[in-house]
């Protein structure tokens, strides 16, 4: 692994960046995700960014009833009396993580797969709600539906998340039209729904499914995850080329298809990002390459600009299914 000093690099608004090769390098999954959020946190209080829901402002003093998970236990060592943050935006959210596992997202050139660097995505946005308070699930894929964890917040729910993003990726086609069908079928209470997938699939039967899901109420994210070979396809060398979903393999010539390759990709992500600004989406591409310090901050700028009124109302209904 890289050395602390070579493994990051610094940011105005999240502090201290790990790079995504010497993360991806830590092998336990939860490891990975908390080296992120508490990255990002420890920078973040240095930080002068302003203006997403994990920003406090100003210190209160504790009133017998208070949540004391907001207790600041640094004032209180200072001071000898109990503070708790205030925040500018305290939301409970219910937030899914559908998460794409099918073998399109078994591919990599940076010596980690995309399904590897989206389940660390997904662990480490969980690991940052979780310790909001907020609730977390999630839903794997591929042609069909393979884990569904019902978005809780309760003891040992963020370890069963944790172990069903741990396991492979193994399934055939990209289907994304029958997993968000049944999404909005079993997730009856609107909330954060972040889909983390490359969208390598027909754009029109995706269209239909995201519809359903923004009529459905819920707010709705989407992270393309992409290995920055498939954006440039800079191979060199002519050879065999292996569709990993059909198993279908032809000879190509990178430097007489490169063009058309980037045109089609091009289109393809085009139509996808438009698709997504008309029904509300909010579209984040993702490299594989870049640090996920940067996806978490792309996430809390996103629900700061939005804002939806999707706190839990109901009394004791913190922990409550989906």
């Amino acid at each position: 692994m890289e050395s602390s000093a070579s493994a990051r690099n610094r940011d105005g608004a999240g502090g201290s960046r790990i790079s995504a090769p010497a993360l991806m390098g830590i092998r336990n999954l939860e490891l990975r995700a908390r080296a992120v959020v508490e990255g990002f946190r420890s920078g973040l209080h240095r930080s002068p960014y302003h203006g997403f829901s994990v920003e406090f402002t100003e210190y209160r003093q504790y009133s017998p009833g208070d949540d004391l998970r907001h207790l600041d236990w640094r004032v209180y060592a200072r001071s000898d009396r109990y503070f708790l943050k205030k925040f500018e935006d305290e939301t409970n959210l219910r937030c899914h993580f559908v998460v794409d596992q099918s073998r399109s997202m078994d591919f990599g050139t940076v010596g980690y797969t995309k399904a590897s660097y989206a389940a660390t995505m997904a662990a480490t946005l969980a690991y940052f709600l979780h310790l909001q308070g907020d609730a977390v699930g999630l839903l794997s894929f591929d042609e069909r539906v393979r884990e569904f964890l019902p978005a809780r917040h309760r003891p040992g729910q963020l370890r069963h998340l944790m172990l069903a993003l741990e396991k492979p990726a193994g399934g055939t086609a990209t289907d994304l039209a029958a997993p968000l069908k049944r999404l909005v079928e079993i997730v009856r209470k609107r909330g954060v729904l972040v889909l983390i997938s490359d969208f390598l699939a027909p754009i029109d039967r995706l269209e239909n499914s995201l519809a359903q899901l923004t009529a459905s109420g819920h707010e709705v994210l989407a992270f393309r995850v992409l290995d920055p070979s498939e954006l440039q396809f800079e191979f060199q060398e002519p050879a065999l080329f292996e569709d990993v979903e059909s198993d279908r393999t032809q000879f190509i010539d990178p430097g007489a298809a490169r063009a058309e390759y980037r045109r089609r990709f091009e289109a393809h992500g085009d139509q996808l990002k438009s698709v997504c600004r008309k029904l509300g989406v909010g579209y984040h591409p993702v490299r594989t390459d870049e640090p996920l310090e940067r996806v978490l901050l792309e996430f809390l700028q996103e629900r700061g600009r939005r804002r939806q009124p999707l706190r839990r109302r109901e009394s004791g209904s913190r922990g409550g299914g989906a």
